[in-house]
């Protein structure tokens, strides 16, 4: 079914969020203060605006009303996420999707409406813990001696590179065979090149054992 979705704040994590929902046949607005994000989006969504997110006249002219689903993604403005949650709160949007920063920050995003609070940090270490300090066999398949297939986390240098560009294959001699995707939550098995890593995703890897291990000790 499609939805509406409004997509406010397009660092990293919102920029994609807006785009994947997009490609999903989904209508998504996306509102950001920069003015190269927007043209670096403008694309990629049915529509893009650059606004002063915290004011809510400029919200309503925009009917952000309308959406069904609000994703709130500011960064470091824990003060302008909060009021623009209660914004949206106060129009009446149903659903209310805000990136948190801290538990404190949490609270007080529920307390003036947020429905949903996204720790994606948080929840990114809890998943690198449990797949670096655990033999699930979800995260780790041995298959003959010395290859593996494994659950690991992104490191820093694929963020926001598409698989073309790392070139896990020449470059690693590794296979990308799935993607697990945070938002939204879903598995993309043999994912297409163009495909961009996010902080948010963990990677389902098949190769030699050593190989692996070079992608693991990764900055």
């Amino acid at each position: 079914m499609k939805r509406k979705f409004a997509i406010i704040g397009l660092g990293h994590f919102g920029f994609n969020v807006a785009r994947v929902l997009f490609e999903e046949g989904h209508d998504v607005v996306a509102i950001d203060q920069n003015m190269e994000l927007i043209q670096d989006i403008k694309d990629l969504v049915s529509r893009a605006y650059v606004a002063d997110v915290t004011d809510k006249a400029t919200l309503e002219a925009l009917k952000v009303d309308k959406a069904d689903v609000a994703v709130v993604s500011l960064g470091q403005k824990v003060d302008a996420s909060v009021l623009v949650t209660m914004y949206l709160h106060e129009m009446g949007i149903p659903e209310i999707i805000v990136k948190a920063l801290s538990d404190d920050h949490s609270t007080v995003l529920e307390r003036v409406g947020a429905t949903t609070v996204v720790h994606v940090e948080k929840e990114m270490a809890i998943r690198t813990a449990k797949s670096i300090g655990t033999t699930n066999v979800l995260e780790h398949i041995p298959l003959t001696p010395g290859y593996s297939v494994v659950e690991v986390a992104p490191p820093g240098a694929f963020i926001g590179k598409t698989l073309k560009e790392i070139k896990l294959i020449s470059r690693y001699r590794v296979q990308v065979i799935a993607i697990k995707e945070f938002i939204p939550e879903r598995m993309v098995m043999i994912p297409p090149m163009d495909t961009v890593i996010k902080d948010s995703d963990l990677l389902i890897l098949m190769g030699r054992d050593e190989d692996i291990k070079r992608i693991k000790e990764l900055e």
